[in-house]
């Protein structure tokens, strides 16, 4: 699988990133300009993740968006983990957005 960390993805010029978490950890704190597709709704919803662009797949941790990250690769999609997840994001100090 492969990964990227947060401060490389930050510096894509344009990047796609995936956010896989539940709307409320959305709400919370969030990458702005992130899609966001909950990891329970992948499957169903692959369709509207682009094929012809790297896709940066966020969740809180890494382990979720690991998963997500492998189902991608599976359908064909260049996926990237972002290692550590929005919580390294944040650790890291790039900017996230908090609350609605």
């Amino acid at each position: 699988m492969n990964s990227i960390t947060p401060e490389a993805v930050h510096a894509v010029d344009d990047a796609y990133i995936l956010d896989v978490r539940e709307p409320a950890e959305v709400v919370e704190a969030r990458v702005e300009g992130a899609a966001h597709i909950p990891l329970g709704d992948l499957v169903e919803r692959v369709g509207e993740v682009p094929d012809d662009r790297t896709v940066y797949v966020l969740c809180r941790s890494g382990a979720r968006s690991g998963r997500a990250t492998e189902f991608l690769a599976a359908q064909g999609v260049d996926a990237v983990n972002i290692e550590g997840g929005i919580i390294e994001w944040y650790q890291r100090g790039l900017p996230i957005v908090s609350g609605e």
